[in-house]
Protein backbone atom coordinates (compact mmCIF):
# COMPACT_ATOMS: atom_id res chain seq x y z
CA UNK A 1 0.00 0.00 0.00
CA UNK A 2 0.80 3.35 -0.25
CA UNK A 3 0.85 6.55 1.71
CA UNK A 4 -0.90 9.78 0.57
CA UNK A 5 2.86 11.03 -0.65
CA UNK A 6 3.75 8.00 -2.32
CA UNK A 7 6.36 6.60 0.09
CA UNK A 8 5.48 2.91 0.73
CA UNK A 9 3.39 1.67 3.55
CA UNK A 10 5.69 -0.15 6.28
CA UNK A 11 4.73 -4.25 6.00
CA UNK A 12 2.47 -4.94 8.93
CA UNK A 13 1.65 -1.82 9.94
CA UNK A 14 -1.94 -1.20 9.44
CA UNK A 15 -3.65 1.77 7.98
CA UNK A 16 -3.57 4.89 10.27
CA UNK A 17 -1.09 2.85 12.27
CA UNK A 18 1.86 4.45 13.80
CA UNK A 19 2.82 8.00 13.11
CA UNK A 20 -1.03 8.75 12.21
CA UNK A 21 -3.96 9.57 14.03
CA UNK A 22 -6.75 8.73 11.77
CA UNK A 23 -8.01 6.88 8.68
CA UNK A 24 -5.14 6.46 5.91
CA UNK A 25 -6.01 8.02 2.10
CA UNK A 26 -5.14 5.74 -0.90
CA UNK A 27 -6.09 6.93 -4.23
CA UNK A 28 -4.54 9.24 -5.84
CA UNK A 29 -5.66 12.41 -3.70
CA UNK A 30 -3.93 15.98 -4.17
CA UNK A 31 -2.85 17.76 -1.08
CA UNK A 32 -3.35 21.29 -2.16
CA UNK A 33 -6.51 20.69 -4.30
CA UNK A 34 -9.30 23.47 -4.07
CA UNK A 35 -12.14 22.46 -2.30
CA UNK A 36 -12.89 20.34 1.04
CA UNK A 37 -11.62 16.57 0.76
CA UNK A 38 -10.10 14.52 1.38
CA UNK A 39 -8.42 15.85 4.24
CA UNK A 40 -11.14 17.42 5.59
CA UNK A 41 -14.34 16.97 4.52
CA UNK A 42 -17.89 17.33 6.22
CA UNK A 43 -18.73 14.18 8.44
CA UNK A 44 -22.02 13.66 6.50
CA UNK A 45 -20.35 13.72 2.96
CA UNK A 46 -19.20 10.40 4.56
CA UNK A 47 -22.24 8.83 6.29
CA UNK A 48 -23.73 6.57 3.85
CA UNK A 49 -20.35 5.53 2.12
CA UNK A 50 -19.73 1.47 1.53
CA UNK A 51 -17.11 -0.15 3.39
CA UNK A 52 -15.30 -3.11 1.84
CA UNK A 53 -13.06 -5.77 2.72
CA UNK A 54 -9.42 -6.36 1.53
CA UNK A 55 -10.66 -8.53 -1.06
CA UNK A 56 -13.45 -5.64 -2.35
CA UNK A 57 -16.61 -7.02 -1.00
CA UNK A 58 -19.12 -4.74 0.26
CA UNK A 59 -19.55 -5.10 4.30
CA UNK A 60 -22.12 -2.17 4.55
CA UNK A 61 -21.87 1.72 5.11
CA UNK A 62 -21.07 4.44 7.64
CA UNK A 63 -24.30 5.13 9.29
CA UNK A 64 -22.80 7.56 12.00
CA UNK A 65 -19.08 9.21 12.33
CA UNK A 66 -18.63 9.60 16.44
CA UNK A 67 -16.78 12.43 17.61
CA UNK A 68 -14.39 12.62 20.99
CA UNK A 69 -15.97 16.10 21.92
CA UNK A 70 -13.38 16.68 24.50
CA UNK A 71 -10.55 15.44 22.72
CA UNK A 72 -11.18 16.91 19.54
CA UNK A 73 -11.24 14.12 16.85
CA UNK A 74 -13.38 11.21 15.50
CA UNK A 75 -13.34 8.86 17.62
CA UNK A 76 -15.29 5.30 15.77
CA UNK A 77 -17.11 5.18 12.27
CA UNK A 78 -20.48 3.30 12.60
CA UNK A 79 -20.39 0.38 10.02
CA UNK A 80 -24.39 -0.94 9.37
CA UNK A 81 -24.75 -4.02 7.62
CA UNK A 82 -27.56 -6.49 6.93
CA UNK A 83 -30.87 -5.63 7.25
CA UNK A 84 -33.47 -4.07 5.10
CA UNK A 85 -34.19 -0.18 4.96
CA UNK A 86 -32.86 0.04 8.43
CA UNK A 87 -34.97 -2.86 9.84
CA UNK A 88 -32.70 -5.62 11.13
CA UNK A 89 -29.33 -3.95 10.75
CA UNK A 90 -26.64 -5.21 12.86
CA UNK A 91 -24.39 -1.64 14.28
CA UNK A 92 -20.85 -2.27 14.89
CA UNK A 93 -18.33 0.13 16.31
CA UNK A 94 -14.94 1.03 14.09
CA UNK A 95 -12.12 2.65 15.19
CA UNK A 96 -11.59 5.24 13.30
CA UNK A 97 -7.60 4.22 12.36
CA UNK A 98 -8.83 1.06 11.07
CA UNK A 99 -10.40 2.33 8.15
CA UNK A 100 -8.72 3.45 4.58
CA UNK A 101 -10.75 5.71 2.70
CA UNK A 102 -10.20 4.96 -1.51
CA UNK A 103 -10.71 8.52 -3.02
CA UNK A 104 -10.87 6.45 -6.02
CA UNK A 105 -14.11 3.53 -5.46
CA UNK A 106 -15.46 6.56 -3.11
CA UNK A 107 -14.92 3.81 -0.18
CA UNK A 108 -13.77 2.78 2.84
CA UNK A 109 -11.78 0.04 3.06
CA UNK A 110 -11.63 -2.55 6.40
CA UNK A 111 -8.93 -4.38 6.72
CA UNK A 112 -10.70 -7.56 8.17
CA UNK A 113 -13.09 -10.33 5.99
CA UNK A 114 -17.10 -10.04 6.20
CA UNK A 115 -16.98 -13.28 8.20
CA UNK A 116 -14.99 -11.49 11.08
CA UNK A 117 -16.71 -8.23 10.94
CA UNK A 118 -20.44 -10.33 11.64
CA UNK A 119 -18.36 -12.12 14.43
CA UNK A 120 -17.50 -8.79 15.98
CA UNK A 121 -19.43 -7.24 18.96
CA UNK A 122 -22.63 -5.09 17.69
CA UNK A 123 -25.18 -3.25 18.85
CA UNK A 124 -28.69 -2.29 17.15
CA UNK A 125 -29.89 1.58 16.74
CA UNK A 126 -32.08 0.64 19.98
CA UNK A 127 -29.57 -0.67 22.40
CA UNK A 128 -26.24 1.61 22.07
CA UNK A 129 -23.13 0.84 24.30
CA UNK A 130 -22.03 2.63 26.56
CA UNK A 131 -18.95 4.00 24.29
CA UNK A 132 -17.26 6.77 26.91
CA UNK A 133 -16.43 3.28 28.93
CA UNK A 134 -12.85 2.74 28.76
CA UNK A 135 -13.29 -0.84 29.00
CA UNK A 136 -15.53 -1.25 25.98
CA UNK A 137 -13.52 1.45 24.14
CA UNK A 138 -10.73 -1.03 24.67
CA UNK A 139 -12.02 -4.21 23.46
CA UNK A 140 -13.24 -2.98 20.44
CA UNK A 141 -9.82 -1.47 19.70
CA UNK A 142 -8.07 -4.62 20.59
CA UNK A 143 -10.44 -7.02 18.46
CA UNK A 144 -9.81 -5.09 15.33
CA UNK A 145 -5.85 -4.94 16.34
CA UNK A 146 -5.78 -1.32 16.46
CA UNK A 147 -3.79 0.99 19.17
CA UNK A 148 -6.50 3.22 21.09
CA UNK A 149 -6.31 6.51 19.47
CA UNK A 150 -6.18 8.10 23.00
CA UNK A 151 -2.98 5.92 23.88
CA UNK A 152 -0.88 7.28 20.53
CA UNK A 153 -0.85 10.82 22.56
CA UNK A 154 -1.40 9.97 26.10
CA UNK A 155 -4.44 11.56 25.93
CA UNK A 156 -7.18 9.67 28.12
CA UNK A 157 -10.47 11.05 27.67
CA UNK A 158 -11.88 9.18 30.97
CA UNK A 159 -9.28 11.55 33.07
Amino acid sequence: MQRIDNTPEPPGIPPGGPGTKGAAIIGGAEQHSAGPGPFVMASDTLEGNKVVDPSGEEIGTIDHIMLDVLGGRIAYAVLAMGGFLGIGEKLHALPWSALTLDTRRKCFVLGVERERIKAAPGFDKEHWPTMANSQWATTIHEYYGISPYWEKDRYDPWA
